[in-house]
């Protein structure tokens, strides 16, 4: 069932809100306070619009408020059931330091179409579209994985280009991305955005390989399923994560989720820049107003485009 198109921009303001929040914390180099001000107005916002909405992706649990915690209701309780998957402030490091790549994101699918996932590391590797369906494995290993795409896309190895997020637990992954002379691109942070550097017509990246956020994952699949684009994640879970994710209902811990495991049918998508970035430019203050600027996709209206607005002080 797809989602009324009225509710992209509802759920579009509640990003473009969050962003002016948190932009008002730029270079202060506090990232808690920067992140509370991104929480509270998209909050606000979500609890404004008419549908019984549950966040399945989140920044904690219950007893991690003022967070947006997993479990929490949001909305009127009059209209659709929705899952809803946030971020208020993707980069609040970024934020505190005045650093590119910042923003405010969330996903909406129709109540149980979105995958639970608890706020813990997930192994993932994500493509663009036109390629065969489930054509990576994250127990390939490295190099065929790498072979498998040269192949798909008709290049040499060494013609590809992967995104890895720069972290010491990556050192094996980049060693051997090395070895095959692929070209590496480092990110420090941002790890829905590495994610989506493989969608568009020119894409920066041809894969992303990298153990990030399993929220930012979930987030991630949104997006890309907007352009038959593919993830394929699993979990890393401790011993204390292994009993929040059963709570949670996942029992298979050791699953693989492809993309169509993560999102099923229609997705909303939003992501309102807070410092410009790869998605979207960052919050402009405009003396009294604010212009704000946002990644917006639709998936079944075929809507990929962004928007932009302001908002008077």
């Amino acid at each position: 069932m797809s989602i009324d198109s009225k509710f992209m921009n509802l759920f579009m303001k509640a990003t473009e809100k969050a962003a002016i929040g948190a932009s008002k914390f730029i270079g202060k180099k506090d990232k808690i306070a920067a992140d509370k001000g991104a929480v509270d107005p998209m909050r606000s916002q979500l609890n404004s619009i008419d549908m019984e909405g549950t966040i399945v992706i989140g920044e904690g649990e219950m007893d991690e408020a003022p967070m947006l915690y997993i479990g929490e209701k949001l909305g009127t309780m009059n209209g659709p059931k929705f899952d809803i998957a946030v971020d208020p402030l993707e980069g609040t490091k970024f934020t505190a330091n005045n650093q590119p790549n910042a923003f405010s994101v969330l996903a909406v699918a129709n109540k149980g179409n979105l995958l639970t996932a608890p706020d813990t590391y997930m192994e993932k590797i994500a493509i663009g579209n036109n390629l065969p369906k489930n054509l990576l494995d994250i127990d390939n290993g490295v190099k065929k994985n790498i072979t498998l795409l040269a192949d798909a896309k008709s290049k040499k190895i060494s013609d590809l280009k992967v995104c890895v997020m720069d972290r010491p637990r990556h050192n094996m992954i980049i060693k051997e991305l090395s070895e095959l002379n692929v070209t590496i691109n480092y990110i420090t942070d941002g790890d829905i955005a590495g994610a989506l550097s493989v969608i568009g017509d020119e894409p920066k990246n041809d894969i992303y390989y990298s153990t990030g956020g399993g929220p930012e994952g979930v987030l991630a699949a949104a997006a890309l399923s907007c352009f038959d684009g593919q993830i394929q994640g699993r979990l890393v879970l401790n011993e204390e994560e292994k009993i929040r994710a059963k709570k949670l209902g996942i029992i298979e811990l050791e699953k693989k989720y492809n993309i169509d495991d993560m999102i099923k049918g229609d997705v909303i998508f939003c992501a309102t820049g807070v410092t410009s970035g790869d998605l979207a430019a960052g919050v402009r203050d405009l003396g009294n107003k604010y212009e704000v600027s946002s990644f917006v996709l639709h998936k079944s209206k075929r809507i990929k485009k962004i928007v932009k607005n302001t908002y008077n002080k």
